[in-house]
Order: C-alpha cells, then sequence, then structure tokens
C-alpha cells in the first residue's frame, strides 16, 4: 500500500533523504525513528506529494504519488504533529467538511457515529473544537480516516505533546485500524510507543535507513542499544 523506491531528496548540496526504499502492506505499521533532521518529515511530504524526490518513486496503492496526485490522496488520512482544523467549527462539521471534499456525503447521525467510533466523547461532537485537546483532535483525525475508509495512514509525531491517557486511546486506535488492514507509516521520537504498536520500525539517521526490524523480533532494551548506536555512530568503534 505504501511503497518508496530508491528515493533521494536534495536541497542543493544537503540531502535529506539517501537512496530509500521499503513497502508498508496492508494490516502493517512502519515506525519511523529518528532525531530531527533525519528524513522522517520529508518522506511523509514526498508520500503526500506536497515536496517531490530528486531521484526515485513513492506509490501509494500501486500508484505513483506524482503522476497521480489527486487519485493516490483518496485513499489516505494525514495526520500531522498538530491536526489542522476549522476552530470555530464543532467536531461534526469538520467532519462533514473534510469527507464532502473528499466527495463523500454523510447525514449527522453517521457522522457522530465515525466520531464514537474514534473514540471522541458523544458529548464533544458538537462543541467547537477550539475547546478540544490535542487529543480530541487527533480523533477527529481518526474519524475521518474511518469515515473515508482510507487504506492508508500517514502520521508525523502524531502522540507528541499527549497526556499518557490520551496517548493510550491513540495507539488502541492505531491498533484497530491495523486489524482493519489499513496500512500505517508514523513518524516518531517515542522508542515505547514505536515498540508498542509497530509491525516493523525503521531508524533512520542523515536520510539514510540505518536499520530496518521486525518488531516482534526486538525487545525494548534491543531496540533502544540499536537506536543509540546509530545515533552515536560517529563515536562507536
Amino acid at each position: 500500500m505504501i511503497t518508496t523506491n530508491n528515493i533521494t531528496k536534495k536541497y542543493g548540496d544537503f540531502t535529506a533523504i539517501n537512496d530509500l526504499s521499503f513497502n508498508v502492506n496492508e494490516g502493517e505499521i512502519l515506525c519511523l525513528l529518528g532525531a530531527n533532521g533525519a528524513g522522517k518529515s520529508t518522506i511523509i511530504n514526498i508520500l503526500l506529494n506536497f515536496t517531490l524526490p530528486t531521484l526515485g518513486t513513492a506509490e501509494i496503492n500501486n500508484l505513483d504519488v506524482i503522476k497521480n496526485p489527486i487519485k493516490t490522496k483518496e485513499f489516505l488520512t494525514y495526520i500531522p504533529e498538530n491536526l489542522m482544523l476549522y476552530p470555530t467549527l464543532s467536531a461534526v462539521e469538520n467532519l462533514d467538511y473534510f469527507t464532502k471534499l473528499s466527495n463523500k456525503t454523510f447525514d449527522q447521525q453517521q457522522l457522530q457515529n465515525y466520531l464514537s467510533k474514534a473514540g471522541l466523547e458523544k458529548a464533544a461532537h458538537n462543541n467547537r473544537v477550539n475547546t478540544f485537546s490535542k487529543g480530541m483532535r487527533q480523533k477527529v483525525g481518526i474519524a475521518l480516516a474511518i469515515a473515508k475508509e482510507s487504506k492508508v495512514l500517514l502520521l508525523d509525531e502524531p502522540t507528541s505533546g499527549l497526556d499518557p491517557k490520551s496517548s493510550n486511546e491513540f495507539i488502541s486506535l492505531l491498533k484497530k485500524m491495523k486489524d482493519d488492514g489499513v496500512a500505517i507509516l508514523m513518524a516518531t521520537h517515542d522508542l515505547f510507543r514505536a515498540k508498542e504498536v509497530s509491525t516493523h520500525i525503521g531508524i533512520m539517521r542523515s536520510g539514510i535507513l540505518e536499520n530496518y526490524s521486525s518488531t516482534s523480533e526486538l525487545t525494548l532494551k534491543q531496540l533502544e542499544t540499536i537506536y543509540l548506536d546509530i545515533m552515536n555512530f560517529k563515536n562507536v568503534s
């Protein structure tokens, strides 16, 4: 569902992504770990066709994102670190607006059902989004993915700044979507959450995918050791 083929992205003399290739299949969650500037957000922006690769190709559902910029977006939902919603509209109104942009129309009860499936309490459905916590806004994003029947979910630091309860709730929602066959790519700094939710983990440094592992093959301690070794590569003999 998500494929990158030998992606390189350069900004002048700076290489943000260097020959990056990976796949995320249905029902898989790939967590990309790495420090700021490692290239995690850049690859998500390439998959969204927000920025073009210098070399290589990226695909969503076997469609080239450059050749099919509109069609590929029909299959995905993007949830950034700070989800942009219309602050003076309610959760229902936001969901109604964004689903209509995807050429889908639902009645009020259906919209509320999607919000409930995403874990947003019914009492909040008609409240303005500017009164919501970050965790509540993220649930509106998940509701959009459910309503669109998205096959792909792209997440950029979605749990950053969430309290433990909200973070747990969000991770539970991702697990349900994985079980429903959604392919999920998540950029994160959180090793614990990555180990908890992912099927695969990639560790990036300076635009290079230095390590790619099946999560089931690693303990949290092993993951931490590999991550720290890669982050301090120049100092490791």
